[in-house]
């Protein structure tokens, strides 16, 4: 299990080159290494002898040595001097620098570290009692830089049982049991505390830092924003529903026009190039009055007006979006919203086209589209507020009428 398990992880990242092993001679390290060298990836095995013990800690680098050797391992060492402080972070920093020093002897990007899965629970009970915040409770990463961690998902039971299985040796650090450090106080004392609650703490620990992982995942995602979405719109949703929706998003975020997803009985999702909203999508009421004078009419909750444009009028104002000028010879028209068969001749074109098409060139959104306020002759629409206008009525040298449409609360 173990060697799929590393084997996977390295396939997983692309890993190559030289790899390199943070090798303490514990079981942790002698497993990894033991792995790695039998999965013929000839590891480099790098030891820091941190000189806290005397002649136990030099007894241990040779240990090391040896093991090496009797593998065909290359190995190298380096001993910290006595006047290192002799505290877990004075221990830590000094490590790294020596780690990243050896990257560099060894033209290497890869270093493994052994950290498995009871180290992970520890270090994030360890930061939850000194105070932590949620991005404290993802525990430790299996990457960081160059440093990678193969081991977080194996217990440490099952690699003391690949160690004997492999009959390999491994050192036994006294200090472990020193419980005056924070650490060692952790694993010996309160986790077997707490294990008399909860005998699968450590797994329940590790579980929790898979959510957090996930949740800080989440954060940083498109889930994060659907997620936000539905809750400020009061929308209940699960796993699936968000999932879901991603997929919506992601099929339809190229469209045009856009395209909705129905969320509940009256809120649906619009989806296009250019937004992302929830929207509500009222029933399409068929308005529709004829207009056959000049004057105001009333539509819906708009006001249509039709009026002369002047004999005066030599330059006039350029069309706005929902007020046009332009030439008609007989007010004989339909004012409604769209229905199938329609269709419109663009302003600048000789030919006619279906409405449907007109609109998606205009980028007018699915959701919008039944809600257009058309001036037709027909099937034919000559303006649709807002959107454009008919070549078919379009001013040649002065406008004769003027069309508008407006909020009938304007």
């Amino acid at each position: 299990m173990i060697k799929s398990t590393v084997q996977n992880f390295i396939e997983k990242y692309k890993l190559s080159g030289t790899f390199i092993v943070a090798f303490s001679g514990g079981y942790d390290s002698m497993c990894l290494l033991d792995v790695l060298n039998k999965l013929g990836y000839n590891p480099v095995a790098i030891h820091l002898n941190h000189n806290w013990r005397g002649s136990e800690s030099d007894c241990e680098e040779e240990i090391c040595r040896k093991f090496c050797k009797k593998n065909n391992i290359e190995f190298y060492s380096e001993k910290l001097s006595e006047d290192v402080p002799k505290t877990e972070t004075a221990a830590r920093n000094a490590r790294y620098a020596f780690f990243e020093k050896c990257a560099k002897k060894f033209n290497s990007d890869v270093i493994f570290t052994a950290h498995n899965f009871n180290d992970n629970a520890e270090t994030v009970l360890y930061r939850i009692i000194k105070g932590t915040g949620t991005i404290g409770l993802r525990g430790i990463s299996e990457k960081r830089d160059i440093f990678y961690r193969p081991l977080l998902n194996i217990k440490r039971k099952d690699i003391e049982d690949y160690c004997r299985q492999n009959d390999l040796s491994p050192n036994s650090d006294s200090s472990n049991e020193n419980t005056k450090y924070k650490r060692n106080l952790i694993r010996n004392k309160i986790i077997p505390m707490m294990q008399e609650i909860n005998p699968n703490v450590l797994d329940a620990i590790n579980s929790l830092v898979d959510i957090a992982k996930e949740d800080f995942s989440f954060a940083n995602s498109d889930k994060y924003m659907i997620r936000d979405l539905l809750v400020s719109n009061n929308i209940d949703y699960d796993r699936k529903k968000i999932e879901n929706i991603q997929k919506f998003i992601t099929e339809n975020k190229k469209s045009k026009s856009g395209k909705t997803l129905s969320l509940t009985s009256d809120l649906w999702l619009f989806v296009s190039e250019k937004e992302l909203k929830i929207i509500s999508k009222p029933e399409k009421i068929n308005t529709e009055i004829m207009i056959t004078q000049e004057g105001e009419y009333r539509f819906e909750n708009f006001i249509f007006s039709i009026t002369k444009a002047g004999e005066k009028i030599s330059e006039f104002p350029k069309d706005s979006e929902f007020k046009a000028y332009v030439n008609i010879s007989d007010i004989d028209f339909c004012l409604r919203h769209r229905i199938p068969g329609d269709i419109i001749t663009p302003l600048g074109s000789s030919g006619k086209q279906k409405l449907k098409k007109y609109l998606n060139e205009k980028k007018i959104p699915n959701y919008q589209k039944d809600f257009l306020v058309l001036l037709c002759k027909n099937n034919e629409v000559l303006w649709a507020a807002g959107v454009g206008l008919s070549d078919k009525i379009k001013v040649l040298d002065k406008p004769t009428h003027i069309i508008e449409l407006r909020g009938a609360n304007e």
